[in-house]
């Protein structure tokens, strides 16, 4: 049998041409290009080159080219199903195993597939043709929102008495289309309701393009509505494992180093609009492990820009201790603070892309510096408090993975400490001093993160 392809699609999105070639030849970066010298012959000059945007490998010297499956099988003189067994396993995907489950699994998601690409397409032309639909374009126009910006994102409007489930179930079972989130029961009248009536839609999608769940925003004033919903979970839609435009920001990987990780699809529309497309969006849940790992698939530092408002900085604090685990040496994780009652929305309309890029530059905080930051604001001038402080960021540091970082991390934390207890820890400043030679990539990151700024700075003073 052979690999959907989807399956084969989604492991060559997930990973880079470089990250897979890196693992047995050491590259450096020419242009858009990397280059190193040949796996396939002993050479002294660099003949092999990689191109992650062309997704290929060539080398000049055999004249063996392919993508990373060929490149696998052929320095790892592996069969083809080993091959992708091998990258689906590096690209953290589950195994293909050709089981009558998979097979039903397969016969549902194209199902699944078709349902959501006719779904998306039906509003979306709905709302750029339809004219009954006056109010949602007026919304979108009041947003600052351009016919190009929605057609960008797909961005549809479900009316509020929708009908276009009895079309539906004369293609697909009842069951089937319930299982994909859009629809649910109404109990008391009996009747199936369309989950997203009266909302504008923002069509999340995997990471190779697929519409797989939606997120959906009222246009009117209603308390006793949520201003934003979701789609449930479905065998094919995990919010902790999706990011909203990750499948259009993953392609700027190869310009830019850093992505925004941001609270609201309207946040990452907004910044689109300001020509800041290198920004994506979680799913109103907490961020995860596995989002921070596919980010750093692609990313080597990730913004973490929430609203400017008590629950933004909750929700950042929560995002830090959750993600400092994952932290490695050659990436890092900062946030930027907007000013209070700004989201990244309405901060980049005001004031510009400029801006927005030069207020990153200058107010960003890295994930260790945000913690310390924090918990020295709870933390008061007596031994209990000052124990319960250091403990408190011992625990922190002792969760991160990496070694190294683990390592460098708490030895800012100590230092830091010192600074503020320079009597009590006097004698110990010695046992803080790096008793070993760190990696260049290690020595510059914690280099760059230990001066603060200006506003850090006063605070501990």
């Amino acid at each position: 049998m052979k690999y959907p392809k989807e399956y084969l699609d989604e492991i060559k999105t997930r990973l880079k041409v470089s990250t897979v070639v890196s693992k047995t030849v050491s590259l450096k970066k020419r242009g858009k290009e990397f280059v190193g010298l040949s796996p396939f012959k002993n050479e002294k000059t660099p003949s092999f080159t990689v191109n992650d945007e062309k997704e290929f490998y060539h080398c000049f010297a055999t004249s063996e080219h392919g993508n990373i499956f060929d490149f696998i099988m052929k320095t790892q003189n592996l069969k083809f199903g080993e091959a992708v067994k091998h990258l689906a396993q590096l690209a953290g995907m589950q195994p293909y195993l050709f089981s009558k489950k998979d097979e039903e699994r397969e016969k549902k998601w194209n199902e699944y597939k078709s349902i959501f690409n006719e779904y998306v397409d039906f509003y979306h032309n709905e709302l750029i043709k339809n004219e009954q639909h006056s109010n949602a374009r007026e919304y979108l126009k009041n947003r600052s929102l351009s016919k190009e910006n929605v057609k960008k994102f797909k961005i549809g409007y479900v009316e509020k008495n929708p009908s276009i489930f009895e079309q539906f179930k004369n293609k697909y079972s009842e069951q089937t289309l319930i299982e994909t989130g859009l629809f649910y029961l109404d109990e008391k009248k009996k009747i199936y309701v369309e989950r997203f009536r009266g909302r504008l839609i923002f069509p999340i999608n995997n990471i190779t393009g697929q519409p797989i769940a939606l997120g959906g925003r009222i246009i009117e004033n209603l308390d006793y509505l949520a201003k934003y919903i979701n789609s449930p979970e479905t065998l094919f839609f995990k919010k902790g494992s999706n990011l909203y435009n990750l499948d259009l920001a993953r392609k700027l990987s190869n310009k830019v180093d850093h992505i925004y990780l941001v609270e609201g699809y309207m946040d990452v529309v907004g910044l689109s609009k300001n020509g800041i497309d290198n920004a994506v969006a979680n799913l109103g849940t907490s961020l995860t492990d596995k989002q921070i790992l596919i980010l750093n698939q692609f990313f080597d530092d990730i913004i973490i820009c929430f609203d400017g408002d008590e629950s933004g900085y909750k929700a950042a604090l929560r995002a830090a201790e959750s993600s400092i685990k994952e932290l490695k040496p050659e990436k890092q994780i900062s946030f930027l603070f907007l000013p209070n009652k700004e989201d990244p929305d309405s901060y980049v309309n005001k004031n510009g892309k400029a801006n927005f890029i030069e207020f990153t530059k200058q107010s960003k905080l890295s994930i260790h510096q945000f913690i310390f930051s924090h918990y020295k604001k709870q933390t008061e001038n007596n031994p209990s408090s000052m124990a319960i402080f250091e403990k408190t960021l011992r625990e922190v540091a002792n969760t991160i993975k990496d070694d190294y970082i683990k390592k460098y991390v708490l030895e800012y934390f100590l230092e830091k400490i010192a600074e503020l207890t320079p009597h009590s820890n006097q004698k110990n400043k010695k046992s803080y001093k790096k008793p070993t030679k760190s990696l260049d990539a290690t020595k510059k990151y914690y280099n760059e993160s230990q001066s603060l700024s200006g506003v850090e700075l006063k605070e501990f003073s």
